[in-house]
C-alpha cells in the first residue's frame, strides 16, 4: 500500500468528490488547520480537525478487507476510541471497526446515524411561524454565543468551552452568515448559520430554545436562509440527526432531499 503523508494535496479533495454531500465538512475542514492529518492520497484518509470533535475517516465505497485493516490500525494508533475520540465515517467500515473492538474487549457501536441532505428547490412552509428572520451583528455576538452553547448541549455534545462559541459567533457575524428568529415580541427563539464552501453551502447551528419549540420557528428559520443561499448561487446542504424524526421531517417539508449517509461510532 501507498505510505501515508500528513499533507494534502489535490488528490484528496478528488477523492472526496466521489462522495460530496457525506464528507462536505471535512472537505471544508481540511482546507483549515487540522490536529492530524493522515492520507495515502488514493484509499485512505483521516483527519482529526480540533479536540471534542470527531476524527473523520474517508474511505471509498467497497473497501477491500485489508484496507479497512489498515484504516482500523491507522485510527487505533493516532486517535484511539478507548481515549475518548469518536469517529465519522461510513457504515461499511464503522461495522468493520465494531468487530474488530469487541474482539480486544472494548464494546463500540454507532452514537449518531447522520444524514447529507440538500436542497436544489426550497419549498415555503405551510406552517407561518409569527415573527422574523432577523441577521446578527457584532451587537449581537454574546447572545449568539450562548445559543450557539445550547446547541452543542442539545446535540449531546456536552457543554462548550464559551470562547469556543463566543469565536464561532464572531466569525460567523463577520461573514454575515448567522442568523436568529425573533418571535412576535421581539425575543431570540431560534438560530441558524452557514457557511460556503465551493459550490456547497453547508447550514449548521439549528437550534430552538425548549419553551419555544413546536412553533415552526426553526422550520421558518431554516427555509429563509436556505433560500438566501439558493440566491446567492450555493447549494444549501445540511447534516442531521437520522433518529431526530421531527428534525428531518421539517427538513423535507421545506425542499431538502437525503443524498448520503454515514455515522459516529464511539466507545460506550
Amino acid at each position: 500500500m501507498p505510505s501515508l503523508d500528513h499533507q494534502v494535496n489535490d488528490r484528496d479533495f478528488e477523492l472526496l468528490k466521489s462522495d460530496p454531500y457525506t464528507f462536505a465538512v471535512l472537505a471544508r475542514i481540511l482546507k483549515g488547520a487540522c490536529e492530524l492529518i493522515l492520507t495515502d492520497h488514493e484509499r485512505f484518509l483521516l483527519c482529526h480537525s480540533a479536540s471534542r470533535h470527531p476524527v473523520w475517516i474517508w474511505t471509498p465505497d467497497g473497501a477491500s478487507e485489508e484496507e479497512k485493516e489498515r484504516a482500523w490500525r491507522m485510527a487505533k494508533e493516532a486517535r484511539p476510541l478507548d481515549q475518548g475520540f469518536r469517529y465519522n465515517l461510513k457504515y461499511e467500515l464503522a461495522e468493520y471497526f465494531i468487530q474488530k473492538a469487541k474482539a480486544q474487549g472494548l464494546n463500540a457501536g454507532i452514537s449518531m446515524n447522520l444524514m447529507a441532505y440538500d436542497c436544489p428547490d426550497p419549498i415555503p412552509p405551510t406552517h407561518h411561524a409569527d415573527g422574523n428572520i432577523y441577521c446578527c451583528t457584532e451587537k449581537d455576538v454574546e447572545e449568539a454565543a450562548r445559543m450557539i452553547g445550547g446547541f452543542h448541549i442539545a446535540i449531546s455534545d456536552g457543554p462548550t468551552e464559551e470562547a469556543y462559541c463566543r469565536g464561532k459567533a464572531e466569525e460567523h457575524i463577520a461573514a454575515n452568515a448567522f442568523f436568529f428568529w425573533k418571535n412576535a415580541q421581539g425575543k431570540t427563539v431560534a438560530c441558524c448559520s452557514y457557511r460556503p464552501d465551493g459550490a456547497l453551502a453547508s447550514l449548521g447551528s439549528v437550534y430552538t430554545i425548549p419553551e419555544y419549540r413546536r412553533k415552526h420557528y426553526a422550520e421558518n428559520l431554516v427555509y429563509q436562509v436556505t433560500r438566501l443561499v439558493s440566491e446567492k448561487g450555493f447549494t444549501p446542504m445540511l447534516y442531521t440527526d437520522a433518529d431526530y424524526v421531527a428534525s428531518n421531517a421539517c427538513y423535507t417539508q421545506i425542499g431538502y432531499q437525503c443524498r448520503g449517509r454515514l455515522c459516529t461510532l464511539a466507545a460506550l
